[in-house]
This record gives structure tokens, sequence and C-alpha cells, in this order.
């Protein structure tokens, strides 16, 4: 296997890969008051309930390109995913991070991928990057089979609160409002634009879960990954988890913490899940 590695920024939840060379480049959040780095040290619990109390703008800010360029390190083959660049600029940073470091390493190799959403979908275009690469595909093959993956996975949320994304600028104000108000959780999805679609408007937490594994069913996933990130709330993690089970007892469901970046976003009682369209 030829010095292969890869790297993201750090709404993928992700900090480490088991053995394998992986590095990431923090977000940050950041209000008039405090600053929160996204990176494995962050506490989580501090961050998401002084937000919560938080009256003032509050925004994120990616990395940069010479924190793209520390992630490369001296790698011949690099493979870089980004948040998507319709909601940061992360992605536009690593493009000109490869120009850089192609200048300077012109027989080297970088992709950077756009995923067009955010947490555990990266997850899933990572750990397949990961397979193919230990299944010796040329770096060519790897990017044109990463590609064709992204086409057969999805993102899709559900938030108690909205007022982290409506003070960012991600949603309107109307949308916001409607998350929290009398039990209502707002169901949606990374659209293939990238951004945040907002799908149903739930009563209550049940109704909400059970509408998310109809939006997996309706994608076509009967027997692949579906990752479940969740900020502060394993209860209605494990309540979708068995839903699933019930109706895709061949799926592969895994359920894991939302880190800094998509907690922000997500919220406390947020929930996050990417799932393969097969």
């Amino acid at each position: 296997m030829k010095n292969y590695k890869i790297v993201a920024d750090s709404s993928a939840d992700m900090f480490t890969l088991g053995s394998f060379p992986f590095d990431v480049a923090p977000l940050k959040i950041i209000t008039d008051q405090k600053e929160f780095t996204d990176t494995q040290n962050l506490n989580l619990k501090e961050m998401v309930d002084f937000l919560a109390s938080y009256k003032g703008k509050s925004s994120s800010s990616c990395p940069n390109p010479e924190d793209w360029l520390e992630t490369f390190g001296d790698s011949e083959n690099i493979f870089c995913v980004a948040i998507t660049g319709t909601l940061s600029g992360s992605y536009n940073s690593a493009l000109i991070a490869k120009n850089i470091y192609g200048e300077k390493h012109p027989d080297r190799k970088v992709f950077v991928i756009n995923s067009l959403s955010a947490g555990p979908e990266l997850r899933l275009i990572i750990e397949k990057l990961k397979e193919l690469i230990l299944a010796e595909n040329s770096f060519d093959e790897i990017c044109e089979k990463i590609t064709e993956y992204m086409n057969h996975t999805g993102l899709l949320f559900m938030l108690e609160s909205m007022k982290n994304l409506a003070n960012n600028g991600r949603v309107s104000h109307l949308i916001a409002k409607a998350a929290g108000l009398l039990g209502i959780r707002v169901v949606g999805k990374a659209s293939n634009k990238g951004d945040l679609q907002p799908l149903n408007k739930c009563k209550g937490q049940e109704k909400a879960l059970s509408c998310i594994v109809d939006k997996i069913k309706e994608a076509g996933c009967r027997n692949g990954k579906i990752h479940i990130a969740h900020c502060f709330n394993p209860t209605a993690a494990e309540k979708l988890k068995k839903k699933l089970y019930i109706e895709l007892p061949h799926a592969k469901v895994e359920i894991y913490n939302c880190a800094g970046l998509c907690s922000f976003y997500a919220e406390k009682g947020g929930l996050l899940v990417g799932f393969e369209k097969f």
C-alpha cells in the first residue's frame, strides 16, 4: 500500500481511524464571549450548555489552507473529505491547500471531496475510502469509486431546536421558530446541492423517529450501514436503532456522539443519521 492518508475536517465527528493514517483539520464555533475549537479535547457539555443560554450571534469558522496542509503531512496519496461547500468554506480551503501542496510536490496526488453533507455521511465516505485503499485499488480507481459511492449515501436529521442554524443564516428564523414549539421536531435532509432541506414538522419525538425510518426505507436502504450521531440524546438514538432493526433487520446500525461542529448545528436533543441506499 503506497503511502496513503485520509484527512477530514472535524465535521466528520472522527479523530482517529484505528491504525490507518488519518488526521483532522478542526473547525471553530465562535461567539462574542467564547470560542470553541472542535478537537477531541473539547468539553462538549460546556459548549452546548453555553450556546443554549447565549443570546448573541454565533458562527462557525472553517480550517484555513495552512490547517489543511498540516494534516497532509508528508504523504504521497491523500484523500481529503470536507463538510458541504454550501455551508462552509472548508472545501475551498482544502482546494487551495491541494494546489499549494501540488506546487511543492508535483509527483504527489491529492483528491478533495465536497461531501455535500456533514457528520455521519462523512464517516461513511471515510470508511469507504479506507476499504478501497486496503483493497489495493489505484488512486484513480479510488477517486472514481468513491464518487460513485456518494450517489448511494444520504443524511437525515431530527432537530429539537434550530436557533444556532438561524443565527448562522443557515435556515430562516420562521422555520427555526417551529422547532421545539409545542413539542415539534423538524425532520430534514442534506439536499443534492448540499444545503439543509426541512421535510416534515412532526409533533413529538416518536413521530419524528418514525418519519426518519420511513425516509430511509424510501431512499432504498435495506442492508447498508446506518450511522446515528446524537447531541446528548442517547435515548432517542437507541429508540431509532430499535425502530430501524424492526423495519430493516439486515442493516448495520451504529450510534455515536456528535463532536463539536455537529453539536453546534444539531443542538441538544438533535440526531444526524447517515445511511447507505442499498
